[in-house]
């Protein structure tokens, strides 16, 4: 196969020509031409959730869990005390590493086929006023789900409490307006739903808490407010950027916003979820959660009931046909995940269910329904 395999994962995605063109020049970390770029994604982040007014971008090198570390330690003061509302995967990473820098963190448990409760956040908000802060996962892309991001932004503002968005898997597909939902940080990365490279995550810090976040993180490369003063004072990075990354990302951007921005990514991107629906059904799979409360980021499949099946080996026959899948995040029941973010249509999603409906084939498999 002559052409990339297409990557059907929650990041890294499937990226343009035009995006990896954009990574074949070097660039000089302090000069002019590369802080222009700089400056020119930070404003274009902003401009995404109409944020220049309200939030300031602090860009960080890294995977998107270097920046929610990061987050929470520039963020939360020492004594601060973080309740994280846990339906998946990555919840259970941000509970973790709130806990190892050292504040303190209680985790309020939700089914993982099921959204978090803004209702029971309340009433935890009301029986505990020593919480200073809430985690959130916007789309817990452990199984897909979609959280209420608006109802849970509306709890924590009527308590007066810090709110910390990881929105790694939905920024710049779902809709997130810094006018209407209120969050004193928001999370997400260059490898994602932009559909740059990975390498670079990014924070919007709400700019009514920025100051008061000097001196709270423990750590010097992952401290957001002295990587921000020190960018808008130099208009330069604390330390090496990832530059070739940052290029990318801006030229991913520029692709992103001739689209049509985050309404034209969200309709493509529900496209190919319409389409792996519909086709994953013929072959008699089935999604792990209700239409209802999934996002049309990433799908998990239950496994195949069939004693021939096996992940690994349908994994390799679809990847020997091109296409690259995820496994299951789920601790419970046995799952596949299927990516539809990327720089990808319906008639790449037709192909690869064609290449999982031939992978059934080489394991001897009739019918995909599970147990």
């Amino acid at each position: 196969m002559d052409r990339d395999k297409i990557l059907l994962t929650p990041g890294p995605l499937t990226t343009t020509l035009r995006t990896k063109l954009a990574m074949l020049r070097d660039w000089g970390s302090w000069d002019a031409d590369f802080n222009a770029v700089t400056a020119r994604v930070r404003a274009s982040l902003l401009e995404i959730i109409h944020g220049h007014e309200s939030h300031v971008v602090v860009p960080l090198q890294g995977s998107g869990t270097f920046s929610v570390e990061a987050a929470v330690a520039t963020l939360v003061p020492r004594d601060g005390h973080v309740l994280v509302m846990d339906n998946g995967a990555y919840c259970k990473r941000a509970a973790r590493l709130t806990t190892l820098m050292g504040r303190r963190c209680t985790v309020l448990d939700f089914d993982e086929a099921t959204q978090v409760d803004p209702l029971v956040l309340d009433q935890r908000l009301r029986s505990d006023p020593s919480i200073t802060h809430v985690i959130m996962i916007h789309c817990e892309t452990g199984a897909g789900v979609l959280n209420p991001l608006q109802g849970v932004a509306d709890v924590c503002a009527a308590h007066g409490k810090g709110l910390i968005v990881d929105a790694m898997s939905s920024f710049g597909a779902l809709e997130i307006d810094a006018r209407k939902t209120r969050f004193d940080a928001l999370i997400a990365a260059s490898g994602k739903c932009l559909e740059g490279v990975p390498g670079m995550g990014f924070v919007f810090i709400r700019k009514a808490v920025i100051d008061g976040c000097a001196g709270q993180s423990q750590s010097l490369a992952m401290d957001l407010h002295d990587q921000y003063v020190y960018m808008e004072k130099t208009t330069q990075w604390r330390f090496t950027p990832p530059t070739h990354v940052v290029v990318a990302l801006h030229e991913a951007i520029e692709q992103f916003e001739r689209e049509g921005g985050q309404s034209a990514r969200l309709a493509r991107y529900t496209s190919n979820y319409q389409t792996l629906i519909a086709g994953m059904a013929k072959l008699g799979f089935k999604p792990f959660l209700d239409p209802a409360i999934q996002a049309p980021i990433i799908v998990t499949f239950h496994a195949p009931a069939d004693s021939s099946y096996n992940f690994k080996t349908f994994y390799s026959a679809a990847r020997s046909r091109g296409f690259i899948l995820y496994p299951g995040k789920l601790t419970k029941i046995e799952t596949f995940r299927v990516g539809c973010i990327g720089a990808i249509g319906p008639d790449e999603i037709e192909q690869a269910v064609h290449a999982m409906a031939l992978a059934l084939q080489d394991m001897g498999i009739t019918s995909a329904a599970p147990a």
